[in-house]
């Protein structure tokens, strides 16, 4: 188990540093210039020049996404739990929800800035309605799944329809929860820079839009490097709330009557 780890880790650091390497010999051999292609080491140092600049952006996107992934999170539980308790309104806003998600983020995203102004608001909603379609998806899935042994046990002994959501249904949809959030921990840090890409004074889509009109390929890739970690870092943030979480023990019968009352 220890040499499986070892080597799960051990094998993309080194294709990692093959690709860079190879990205490093192309560039000088070829001669390719900066402002084409910048060589590894001239983002790295491009990075280290603005470190202190990087870091300020790089925390400004962290809040902006950490904030909307933590509304959409709420409004996918609230959406999901609604939807699985009255089935009528399941049916007719279903399609809707879906509907949502084929709207382009670079056409809503002028939208709101209108209909907004510059602040917060448009950002957030834009990160919400990104975030909170595949946990609640999820969810929705994850609450039909509870096992109908337990379902009925819990009707035969009074169980109120609350009670079987609290004790049985929405525990049993948490791997599911965590699943879609994953999957919007992916999508989050992304859709935070083409907020700050399209109206902000901070944040790394702020910091990537000013080196793209300076020409600053190695300041441009630099930006990069850091949506590609924050995103990293959220979704194993996820992976390591689902491990503390979810925390399944076997329940007695028992357990169960103190439970639904």
């Amino acid at each position: 188990m220890g040499n499986r780890t070892v080597r799960t880790v051990a094998l993309p650091v080194v294709t990692l540093i093959v690709f860079l390497g190879l990205w490093q010999t192309i560039c000088v051999g070829f001669g390719i210039e900066t402002y084409t292609l910048p060589t590894p080491w001239n983002i790295a140092l491009s990075m280290y020049e603005d470190s202190a600049l990087l870091w300020k952006h790089v925390l400004a996107t962290a809040y902006l996404a950490i904030v909307g992934l933590g509304l959409g999170l709420v409004v996918a539980i609230v959406v999901a739990i609604v939807l699985h308790v009255v089935p009528l309104l399941r049916e007719a806003f279903s399609p809707l929800l879906v509907l949502s998600q084929n709207v382009p983020l670079i056409a809503l995203g002028p939208l709101l800035m209108i209909w907004f102004g510059f602040g917060w608001t448009p950002k957030l909603i834009l990160l919400v309605l990104v975030c909170f379609f595949p946990i609640a998806l999820s969810i929705l899935v994850g609450l039909s799944q509870a096992e109908p042994q337990l379902r009925e046990y819990l009707g035969m002994i009074g169980a109120s329809r609350w009670e079987r959501l609290k004790r049985l249904e929405f525990p049993a949809s948490l791997p599911y929860l965590f699943s879609g959030l994953r999957i919007a921990c992916t999508y989050v840090v992304s859709s935070a820079i083409v907020a700050e890409w399209l109206g902000a004074n901070k944040g790394i889509g702020y910091y990537l839009k000013f080196k793209s009109n300076g020409f600053n390929q190695p300041g441009v890739f630099g930006s990069i490097v850091c949506v590609v970690a924050l995103s990293l870092v959220f979704y194993y943030a996820a992976v390591i709330a689902e491990r503390l979480v979810i925390r399944w023990r076997p329940r007695s019968q028992g357990e169960w009557k103190g439970a639904s009352k």
